[in-house]
């Protein structure tokens, strides 16, 4: 059925309304105020992955407890470092040492000796000063910093240039503090030497997402980060070999060829891929100390200690290998929290994975803004339109939605996993989950209006329970017919016609009115439906429009709870005094019960039409009731309800067969029973008569008139129902089956007849 105009007008302002969430979400991932908990998915998504190896050999030398409680109190003297360079260069022969550490005034020591700091500075600086260049790359940092104008009359604290957020222009950016030596053997006078591989060490954010793979500064040149610095002298480049574009940084060799592009973020930034956890079997890790120590035992003239000492530097560890040395004993307070790591751990491996990133080109990347914002819109319009799907399929949508969620969350972890690529997670979701939560909520004040909608549309001929229950099952009505098993409900009174006659239209309706009431209320009250009243008839049905499992079961207990309140109502009426005729003392009602499939639904013009049942099991139902009459009964139901309700309700109905009819307009013999009672209010006689009856029964199909007629005449006295006792009561089932036998007796059926009896009227 095609949406109406006014439904296309409320669909299209509901999502127009829902527009701006996801629109909001796109702007707080724009501005970075998702990051803590976007990085946070983003360990997740590390750790999911795992460790990886990298292409290039780390070895990091550890400036730990062990080597602080020997050597004494950090900071040390540059002779250590020098020692240890130089035997990691000229011995273990490493590709490139990179030193973790600012060689500031900060770090010299006032407590210790004057002169031996002196000539450690001269020392290394003399290491450093050789030719060819020692690949020593030597920190630098702008974080923390102080710098003093050319009359040190000014001290200003700096901080590296970022160019993203940084407006001043590249003639205001100082150069940041870089380490120098006094190679002058003469106290008296000062040469200072500036190394010319120097490295960053600065970094952004909690210091181990992005780092600026350099920065600008006015003295005419760039300066690079540790790692790239180390991938220089990694692949044997030599300087200049450094060129920095727009959105990449390229490792040119000596003949033009490129040797490695590094994207930027924002002309600057890389993000770091985490290979490893700092304690990992793939990274191997020696005490300063003990470097030290063999180096200082190169120069022994102790042959065996000499020895000893070139066979450690000899080692696979060492060949080939770009050596990282830097604190690690966590009282320098040198330490982070990494993607892999569970507790904070030392800093100096932010430069090793850096490193790897580059050396292995495996770097993180990311959608640009346009893509990140087509899948925040792309997965809130899917989950959006899967939560609020209605009809015959809306759980199976919602389930769909949820898989939505978790197939994006599995993508998500398996790309990273396979291409580093990673996808925004928390903007697609919270502006998924949001916008359907909130379209949820219009969702249900809109079905909370339907449902008054569908009780006033209902509620004329529906029991409000029954309403109820259609409503929560959020199934809609439905136009045309489908089939469905229900039991068939059909109550007319007896002798209605005499009724007319003798009352005026007034009383005539008004006790109508109250005896409809009483029957309607029963009947809907077991979670019956009415159909229609047809004058003093009521038709009903069982099972439909909501499907009841038991609706044979409820609709025989609503039978006798009829009876039993008519019964009420004549003993009312009959102590309302001359107000009500005779008749109306004695009033008495026939229901016939069937169940089966029929069709069900909305019937009629389409311009008028009615919830109703139809088809040959409704005819059926309506025969039992019309053909009561003719067997003394006043309930009678086919065996598909008897065994039907017995499915559910176990004993507490009581039947009796009353044998096998063909009814009028079908040619196939219908089983029947009346139902006598309720288990709780059957009379111990009632139960004697049925047992009684059935005897009766089996004689009367063994063609044994005389004793079927005498064991009829013992059940006749013990029926509920008595001619002349029981108010409206002509006959019952014992008295029809004596004159039936009478007539047997004397014109026998054919020798083929199988205790079936031909109805000859409706």
């Amino acid at each position: 059925m095609a949406a109406t105009p006014k439904a296309k007008s409320l669909s299209f302002l509901r999502w127009l309304l829902l527009l701006p969430i996801p629109v909001l979400w796109c702007v707080v991932h724009h501005y970075g105020s998702l990051s803590f908990i976007e990085n946070k998915s983003l360990d997740w998504r590390f750790k999911y992955r795992g460790e990886i190896p990298a292409p290039v050999k780390v070895l990091y030398v550890d400036i730990d407890t062990l080597s602080i409680d020997e050597i004494g109190n950090f900071p040390w003297t540059r002779q250590y470092f020098a020692s240890v360079c130089s035997a990691l260069v000229n011995e273990a022969g490493v590709k490139a040492v990179g030193v973790d550490i600012v060689f500031s005034e900060a770090g010299m020591s006032e407590s210790s000796d004057a002169r031996r700091h002196i000539l450690a500075n001269i020392e290394f600086g003399r290491f450093l000063e050789r030719k060819p260049t020692p690949p020593i790359v030597l920190a630098a940092s702008y974080m923390g910093t102080h710098y003093r104008d050319i009359n040190r009359s000014k001290v200003e604290e700096r901080e590296l240039p970022i160019l993203a957020t940084d407006p001043r222009p590249v003639e205001a950016m100082e150069p940041p503090e870089v380490p120098a030596f006094d190679t002058s053997p003469n106290a008296k006078q000062k040469r200072l030497y500036y190394p010319p591989l120097i490295g960053l060490i600065d970094t952004i954010g909690d210091g181990t997402r992005w780092v600026p793979a350099w920065a600008p500064s006015n003295i005419k040149r760039n300066f690079y980060h540790l790692s790239v610095e180390l991938a220089r002298l990694y692949w044997g480049l030599p300087p200049g070999s450094i060129r920095v574009e727009p959105d990449r940084m390229l490792f040119t060799r000596t003949d033009g060829t490129v040797q490695a592009v590094v994207p930027l973020r924002d002309r600057q930034l890389v993000e770091i891929n985490w290979f490893t956890q700092w304690y990992s079997p793939l990274v191997p890790h020696a005490e300063f100390v003990t470097v030290y120590k063999y180096a200082e035992a190169l120069k022994s003239d102790d042959a065996e200690l000499k020895k000893a000492a070139k066979d450690f530097f000899a080692q696979e560890q060492f060949k080939d290998a770009v050596v990282l040395i830097g604190p690690v004993d966590r009282l320098l307070q040198d330490v982070a929290p990494t993607p892999l790591d569970d507790e904070s751990v030392p800093r100096v491996g932010v430069h090793g994975n850096m490193l790897k990133t580059i050396v292995s080109g495996q770097f993180l990347t990311r959608p640009s803004p346009p893509w990140a914002y087509a899948i925040v819109f792309a997965l809130t319009i899917v989950v959006t339109v899967l939560a609020l799907a209605g009809g015959a399929r809306a759980l199976f949508a919602k389930i769909m939605a949820v898989l939505a969620v978790a197939i994006y969350i599995a993508l998500a972890f398996r790309l990273f996993q396979q291409t580093h690529l990673i996808l925004p997670l928390i903007a697609p979701l919270g502006s998924a989950l949001t916008t359907s939560f909130a379209g949820l909520i219009w969702q249900v004040i809109e079905e909370q209006k339907a449902k008054g909608r569908i009780k006033g549309m209902f509620g004329a001929y529906v029991s409000p329970q029954l309403v109820e229950r259609m409503v929560e099952s959020g199934e809609d009505p439905q136009l045309g017919g489908h089939d469905a098993e229900i039991t068939a409900y059909f109550s007319d009174i007896q002798s209605f016609s005499s009724f007319s006659e003798k009352l005026g239209s007034g009383p005539l309706v008004e006790l109508m009115n109250e005896y409809l009431t009483a029957c309607t209320d029963l009947v809907q009250a077991q979670g019956g439906t009415l159909d229609k009243y047809i004058g003093d008839a009521v038709v009903a049905m069982f099972g439909a429009p909501i499907a009841l499992t038991d609706h044979a079961y409820r609709a025989c207990v609503a039978t006798q709870l009829v009876h039993q309140k008519l019964g009420a109502l004549r003993d009312k009426w009959k102590h309302e005094g001359d107000r009500w005729p005779e008749i109306v003392w004695k009033m008495q009602s026939r229901i016939g019960l069937n169940t089966g499939v029929c069709m069900i639904g909305n019937m009629g013009s389409r311009t008028r039409f009615n919830y109703t049942m139809m088809g040959d099991n409704v005819n059926l139902a309506a025969r039992m009731e019309s053909g009561a009459k003719s067997w003394g009964a006043y309930t009678m139901v086919t065996e598909t309800t008897k065994q039907a309700c017995e499915q559910h309700g176990a004993d507490r109905v009581v039947f009796r067969p009353l044998g096998r009819i063909v009814v009028m307009g079908r040619s196939q013999p219908v089983p029947i029973y009346e139902i006598v009672g309720l288990k709780e209010s059957l009379h111990p006689t009632g139960r004697e008569c049925i047992g009684i009856f059935e005897q009766a029964l089996a004689k009367y199909y063994a063609r044994d008139w005389e004793a079927a007629i005498a064991l009829f005449k013992q059940s006749e006295v013990l029926e509920p129902n008595q001619p002349g006792k029981t108010p409206g009561v002509k006959t019952n089932p014992s008295l029809v089956y004596i004159a039936i036998a009478e007539d047997y007796k004397v014109d026998p059926p054919p020798a083929n007849w199988e205790g079936v009896y031909v109805m000859k009227e409706k």
